[in-house]
């Protein structure tokens, strides 16, 4: 990404892992919806120029002096494939070992696109020392790791920061696209009891009922009222105990915050591209008990946690079915275009193409 919606494909150098890194082949890049917002301008200024691609998938080509084990303490060698947390941390800040929390003060999430680079959006990751990554199980398909990228270590982090979805809550997800998509999932696998999604595309609806949704609201030919009467007419008069945003459009900060029920939680995952601000009652905080949080951002051990998750559950559940479009590291533009509009449910950058 050169500036504000201008991607090229460029030929840099492949260069080898410093002491204690890696170099990794890509498999999978994932295209997500971030990096779409990034590409607009809507999620501000960036570092320009700068290689895209924070959701990889990748065999290891070379490891660096002193590397022998993944960052689980996992044996690595050359050929295995591993998954890889794309914040560099820096390790020595109040937020890495004080609050144990990310990103850190002094936290990287992109390098110049001509220095060695760790951009998925690329047939080589160059992995710093200090960067996490982690060895897939052996039976874990590529595919289904990659198909939830980012969006399942973020979820996971967004019920650790503002409380888990527990047995018998009933939960609305604003959104039915990767992050919407992850929410169902986890929240299925926690035993809520119902699970009803709001999008306007069908098949995104239709994938959220495989993964465990127990109902969907469409937000074509309904209004906020609509929507409002057919969750609670669903959950009853108490409303959801939880509703996730993972919609990514300001709009729905504060319908959000109106479906939720009586002591019950709002939490912000998708709003991390949107900037702006967004009117809500904030009365409705207070007579209502209301708790809202937002996460972003991942820790090391969420991705880890997220792939073990995926490589549990891919028989399961249809995971590596999620990646719907594979597109060329040159045909990125046609990647984040099928993000825009939607026609997509996970497309990712496939460099053997």
């Amino acid at each position: 990404m050169v500036e504000a919606n201008r991607v090229e494909t460029w030929d840099v150098p492949v260069v080898d892992p410093q002491p204690g890194g890696a170099l990794v082949r890509v498999v999978l890049g994932g295209v997500c919806g971030s990096d779409a917002h990034i590409v607009s301008g809507e999620a501000g200024q960036m570092p320009f120029p700068i290689i895209l691609g924070h959701e990889g998938v990748g065999r290891v080509e070379k490891l660096g002096d002193g590397v022998t084990t993944d960052y689980a303490g996992v044996p690595v060698k050359a050929g295995d494939l591993v998954y890889w947390a794309p914040i560099a941390l820096c390790h020595r800040s109040y937020s890495c070992t004080v609050l144990d929390e990310t990103p850190c003060e002094n936290s990287q999430f992109f390098e110049h696109a001509r220095r060695p680079n760790w951009g998925s959006y690329a047939d080589y990751a160059w992995l710093p020392n200090g960067m996490a990554f982690y060895r897939l199980p052996d039976h874990a398909q590529p595919e289904a790791v990659a198909a939830l990228g980012c969006a399942l270590p973020t979820v996971l982090r967004g019920f650790d920061k503002c409380g888990p979805v527990g047995r018998g809550d009933t939960v609305v997800v604003q959104g039915a696209g990767p992050v919407g998509l992850a929410a169902v999932f986890v929240a299925a696998l926690s035993g809520a009891s119902e699970i009803i999604v709001i999008d306007q595309v069908p098949e995104r609806l239709a994938v959220a009922m495989s993964l465990g949704a127990t109902a969907t609201v469409s937000l074509s030919g309904t209004d906020e009222a609509e929507r409002r009467r057919q969750v609670y007419d669903r959950v009853g008069p108490r409303g959801p105990s939880v509703v996730v945003e993972a919609a990514g459009v300001l709009r729905a900060f504060p319908e959000g915050a109106n479906l939720t029920g009586s002591h019950g939680r709002y939490i912000v995952l998708g709003l991390w591209g949107a900037i702006g601000t967004a009117l809500i009652s904030p009365r409705e905080l207070t007579t209502k008990n209301l708790r809202i949080g937002g996460a972003t951002f991942p820790k090391p051990k969420h991705y880890h946690e997220a792939m073990h998750l995926a490589a549990r559950m891919q028989d399961r559940y249809p995971l590596a079915g999620l990646v719907s479009h594979r597109f060329a590291i040159s045909q990125a533009n046609e990647a984040l275009e099928a993000v825009k509009s939607g026609a997509a449910i996970k497309p990712v950058i496939d460099p053997t193409l």
